[in-house]
């Protein structure tokens, strides 16, 4: 950026908020397209979503993969669960007031399964799993607002949407998804940045945001594992 050139950075964006907020600056002092690989905004299932979005109440979020070698050298937090934190603060357009976290390492030295429970000013709960030692690859959304419910499957592409049909049914309808390719809409979206010199559909700042929030997660992981050694060692 300092030469003058623009970026799209895979995420999470940095490993430190120091080190994230660095090139945040970086970009807006030399007047640069500063963009973050949060690849699952551009999921046809999740635009679709964002336009019958109401008030979100509660999120279920699942995210399992199965065991691989690969970035073994992060928590699964920083580089399964980031995708779903950042969908969520841009879904709520709120950070977090509360955070509850546990995780364990099973064939890693880093936290390989996480669950999480965040609460939002205005009421809204997210429970979110990730887990890269499942038997099965899930990629799955569950949102609860008012008077419906929508279950979205980020693989598949797809979403549908559950009313109550007064006085006491239920309607339900899938809902209209123009499938695509994520990655090509990414690089569409930081291509039109470039040419228009308007921000992408994910920023710096944004992709900071949710930096935040998985290092937060991550010190009330290791709160919660402390809590647990001295449960076991006084037992």
């Amino acid at each position: 950026m300092e030469l003058g050139l623009d970026v799209l950075v895979e995420k999470p964006i940095a490993d430190t908020l120091q080190s994230a907020q660095a090139l945040v600056d970086a970009a807006a002092r030399h007047g640069r397209i500063l963009q973050v690989g949060h690849l699952e905004r551009f999921n046809p299932a999740i635009l679709a979503l964002e336009s019958v979005l109401t008030i979100p109440l509660f999120f279920e979020v699942h995210r399992l993969s199965e065991f691989s070698p690969r970035s073994l050298d992060v928590d699964v937090v920083l580089d399964l669960m980031i995708h779903d934190l950042d969908i969520l603060l841009s879904l709520t357009g709120k950070k977090p007031e509360e955070i509850r976290a546990a995780g364990i390492s099973i064939l890693s030295k880093k936290v390989d399964i996480a669950n999480v429970r965040l609460q939002f000013p205005g009421g809204c709960i997210a429970n979110i799993t990730a887990s890269r030692v499942s038997t099965e690859r899930v990629r799955k959304l569950r949102l609860f607002q008012p008077n419906e419910y929508i279950s979205l499957d980020y693989s598949r592409q797809d979403a549908t949407r559950f009313r109550v049909k007064p006085p006491t049914g239920i309607d339900f309808a899938p809902l209209t998804v123009s499938k695509d390719e994520p990655l090509r809409l990414e690089l569409e979206d930081f291509f039109e940045s470039i040419s228009s010199r308007n921000p992408g559909r994910v920023t710096g700042r944004q992709a900071t945001a949710a930096l935040e929030v998985a290092l937060e997660i991550l010190a009330k992981i290791e709160e919660h594992a402390a809590m647990v050694a001295s449960t076991l060692a006084s037992s």
